[in-house]
């Protein structure tokens, strides 16, 4: 039987560093190798473990494989063991039975080979809490039916073309992008594949037919002008764009092109409305709010494409400054801070004007202010404030430049030491001020408006990072607040008498126009940026790129028939696909392999594997470099000589650039992990973040604790952790928290490639201003606990109890295993459901992998010396997944393959 290899090697936390080792080859050490297989599937991931032929070498001298395996799992027997019998020549798979046929897909489209059932040890303590894990069905029970118009696409496809803002018109649901706008006709929302001009663009392959524009600045904000037949769109350059509605291409391979443009601001348009007369109203930085009147507009739109230059000169001369109309001897009316919001209440003729901290109501027809308040709805005139006030606004380095170059009489005739401490004592002062009012300032930041939209019954709704809710009436009064979510408001939409609130938890609210709370569900596993309504439909644009539809009738009946209808046909329009995983675990001791070792280990087992992953533990130590590991770790920046020289040469090993891709790796201090892709697999694997959790010295040093990865493939989500807990033998409870430690505070937070860095830039400013800590749902939701997949390994350093040292030893020459795991710490810890609650372990059938003396191969090799540490199987992998969750339809250009975890 073909073997996958892996070498699981383990040393204690008090062995001696490794010194004067050459960087390659590394000193010949006795190991064991084992291997298991995960197989990702539709319906879960099945395990697999192939026993190798020889098990005891040296680093530098593994065996090649062979074709033969004499523990094979006979699946007419009832025991739970793997019992001796003969096996063919070829290779053979196994799986577990599921829904269904099972099959794998190997490396011929027509070979299929059915699995049989693996035997696993399953731990205690699961399916509640936080170790209740999510199940996954075609249709989420917990919310409506959706339209998928633009299913999530990957990160790492819209670096460049995030999208930021929709708008619906009656036949088209627009959108803005980085590099311009798009649209999609309701008309073809049901199909999928490609775009109108008939390319498959990465990360919408799935979506509904659209097309694009050239390509312009980033969009920042977009309406719909209905009155006109016109889309108009504020970009980060500064200027004001026009799109015709409703067009068609008549050559499918182009770009639709703007209309009238113009120079609005020096910078951003943060947000444009159109009145009840047809101006445009336009906000920008430093609260500067501009008026294009419709006849300049109007006369611009009516001059041929050649004119287009003369059109915009027209319109920029036309400009109404408002904030130079209401500032008066330098005092200004209105705040200084960023547009945040324009909203025009077309029966009142007034405009709205958003910014964080105050709001200003103006009449849309004379132009004039009519109102300054606060977020507390109380009145405000900056150009009357007293000068006292006017003072406390100057800015700091005024106040400090007072201090250090208007010194008082006394202060010249103190001397150079007198002058000294009065300008620190001065600094002192000023720096004291600023942080009183910046603790004010923290207290308002929960209050600032980040969304606001007008009612039918003529209300206004604002809504605030810490997930409150202000009614307003027309002329600016606050009426009531109201609190239904913890998370910040991202944005507002309106139908009818329902107003439908999204938050940065992904949560979609419906309420009534007295701010009754009608329904709820998570509509998006990211905050839900902007919604619009058209055709019928809610749509809502999450900050992963991807947009839904819900429709204006939900939640009601018809969601019931909906959703039991397209279940019962989900094999009409699913499509099952499996994918090999090979894991393998290494404690390197601070050492370095060959190239022939890296390839005997992964390369012999990785010609039909889809995704690899590589934990390694101790590959650097010491005291300082833990203390540089540590500081670099508080300013973001991890990563060392050695581990990259781990990274270049597992690469070789794999034939990186070729066979395979590094997706992404994280180390922290003495932990690497890493994960690779095979170049058929990497259009369907993405959004890979990677996060660490420190256990050592106080939970600050990572000499031990967890490194982990996560990764979306097939819209599935997948997290890898690689652990090296706490060591000694008497150390189980401290081993027991270090794992609920990691589970618990393992945060995927930060992407783990430059790419994906860029791409997570790029789009961060769509929900700028979120205060983190109460962007948070009401029931934070871990990681781990979220994801379909998640395999932990490394060195768990779980020892044998009970149990002698020449017993053990006695107990492996027979090969008595079954004996041995009787006495397994952790699978002790499991069964009493003290850690790695509910999650499985296919059964152990090789020798322990902990102690062993340098260069002594062989059942001589165990640690004999003066502390004679009993063998133990310290180097482990385990695993949960979901064996429900179905994988939507999706095309492939070749078989992928399920899951091998050594």
């Amino acid at each position: 039987m073909g073997q996958d290899r892996n070498v699981d090697i383990s040393e204690d936390e008090d062995k001696e560093a490794l010194k004067g080792l050459s960087p390659v080859p590394l000193p010949p050490r006795n190991i064991h190798s084992h291997s298991q297989q995960l197989r990702a599937t539709s319906s879960g991931t099945t395990i697999k473990r192939h026993h190798p032929g020889t098990r005891k070498h040296s680093l530098d001298d593994i065996p090649k494989p062979v074709l033969s395996d004499p523990f094979c799992y006979d699946s007419s027997s009832d025991d739970d063991e793997f019992c001796p019998r003969s096996c063919s020549p070829s290779t053979t798979t196994r799986s577990r039975g599921g829904s269904g046929e099972d099959f794998f897909v190997g490396a011929e489209d027509d070979q299929l080979m059915q699995f049989q059932p693996l035997p696993e040890f399953i731990g205690n303590g699961g399916g509640t809490g936080i170790f209740n894990f999510p199940t996954r069905s075609a249709l989420h029970a917990g919310r409506p039916p959706c339209l998928e118009l633009r299913p999530h696409p990957l990160r790492e496809t819209q670096v460049g073309k995030f999208l930021r803002n929709i708008a619906c018109t009656d036949t088209q649901l627009w959108a803005g992008q980085e590099c311009g706008v798009r649209f999609w006709s309701f008309e073809d929302v049901y199909e999928a594949g490609c775009g109108l001009d008939g390319r498959v663009r990465r990360g919408d392959e799935a979506a509904a037919p659209f097309f694009e524009s050239g390509n312009t600045s980033p969009t920042m904000c977009l309406i719909i002008d209905s009155a006109n037949r016109l889309v108009w769109s504020g970009h980060k350059d500064g200027k004001i764009r026009s799109w015709k509605m409703d067009q068609r291409l008549d050559d499918a391979n182009s770009h639709f092109k703007e209309g009238l443009s113009w120079q609005a601001h020096k910078g951003p348009v943060l947000s444009i409305v159109t009145s009840s007369f047809g101006d445009l109203w336009s906000g920008g930085e430093n609260g500067i709010i501009r008026i294009w009147p419709w006849d300049a507009m109007e006369k611009s739109l009516s001059l041929s494409q050649e004119e287009k230059h003369m059109a915009a000169l027209l319109v920029e001369r036309s400009c109404i400054d408002l904030r130079s109309q209401v500032t008066v001897n330098g005092a200004c009316s209105i705040s200084s801070s960023d547009i945040k919001c324009l909203v025009a209440d077309n029966v009142r003729a007034r405009i709205w004007c958003a910014q964080p901290l105050s709001f200003t109501l103006w009449d849309a027809r004379t132009k004039e202010l009519l109102k300054v308040f606060n977020t507390e709805g109380q009145m405000e005139n900056r150009a009357d404030l007293p000068s006292s006030v006017q003072q406390q606004d100057q800015p700091v380095e005024d106040e400090m430049k007072v201090k250090f170059v208007a010194p008082s009489k006394k202060e010249k005739s103190g001397g150079f030491l007198q002058r000294s401490r009065n300008a620190i004592m001065g600094a002192a002062d000023a720096v004291r001020r600023v942080a009183t009012r910046g603790a004010g300032a923290f207290a308002d930041d929960a209050k600032r408006t980040e969304a606001l939209v007008l009612a039918i019954d003529g209300m206004t709704w604002s809504g605030c990072p810490n997930g409150l809710l202000v009614q307003w009436d027309g002329s600016g009064n606050r009426l009531q607040e109201l609190h239904h979510h913890s998370s910040a408001v991202q944005c507002f939409c309106t139908f009818g008498t329902r107003i439908y609130v999204g938050y940065a938890s992904g949560v979609i609210q419906v309420l009534d126009l007295e701010g009754k709370l009608i329904s709820a569900w998570v509509a998006h596993s990211n905050p839900v940026l902007k919604m619009a309504v058209g055709n019928g439909y809610v749509f809502s644009l999450a900050n992963h790129g991807g947009i839904r539809g819900w429709s204006i009738a939900s939640p009601g009946p018809i969601d019931r028939l909906i959703r039991s209808q397209v279940a019962s046909k989900e094999l009409e329009y699913t499509r099952r696909n499996s994918f090999r995983i090979l894991v393998g675990t290494w404690n390197v001791g601070q050492g370095r392999a060959s190239q022939d070792a890296l390839k005997a280990w992964l390369g012999s087992t990785a010609s039909d594997v889809g995704i690899i992953v590589v934990g390694l533990q101790e590959v650097e130590m010491g005291a300082g470099f833990l203390a540089m590991s540590a500081a670099k770790e508080t300013v973001g920046l991890e990563g060392s000589a050695i581990g990259q020289w781990w990274l270049d040469n597992i690469g070789k090993a794999l034939d990186e650039g070729t066979a395979f891709e590094r997706m992404g790796s994280r180390q922290l201090a003495g932990l690497l992990i890493s994960l690779w892709v095979r170049k058929n697999l990497r259009k369907h694997v993405g959004d890979v973040d990677a996060g660490a959790v420190p256990c050592g010295f106080g939970r600050a040093i990572g000499n031990k604790g967890g490194v982990g990865l996560r990764i979306r493939v097939l819209d599935r989500i997948m997290c890898f952790v690689n652990c090296h807990l706490a060591a000694h033998l008497e150390a189980v409870n401290r081993r027991n928290a270090d794992f609920d430690h990691i589970f618990r505070n393992m945060s995927f937070g930060r992407p783990s490639n430059p790419a994906a860095v860029a791409a997570v830039a790029t789009a961060s400013h769509t929900i700028k201003g979120t205060n983190a800590a109460s962007a948070t749902t009401e029931e934070p939701k871990l990681d781990l606990a979220e994801a379909d997949m998640v395999v932990f390994l490394g060195d768990f350093n779980y020892r044998l109890f009970g149990i002698s040292y020449d017993e053990a030893r006695d107990l492996v020459s027979q090969r008595s295993f079954d004996w041995l795991r009787e006495k397994d710490q952790l699978r002790a810890e499991m069964q009493a459901g003290k850690v790695f609650q509910g999650m499985r372990e296919a059964l152990i059938v090789f020798p322990p992998t902990y102690k062993f003396a340098r260069n002594q191969p062989g059942l001589g090799g165990y640690d004999s010396g003066e502390k004679k540490r009993i063998p133990a199987w310290c180097d482990r992998i385990i695993y949960r997944d979901n064996r429900s969750a179905p994988v939507p339809e999706c095309s492939l250009d070749c078989p992928v393959v399920s899951s091998v975890v050594q």
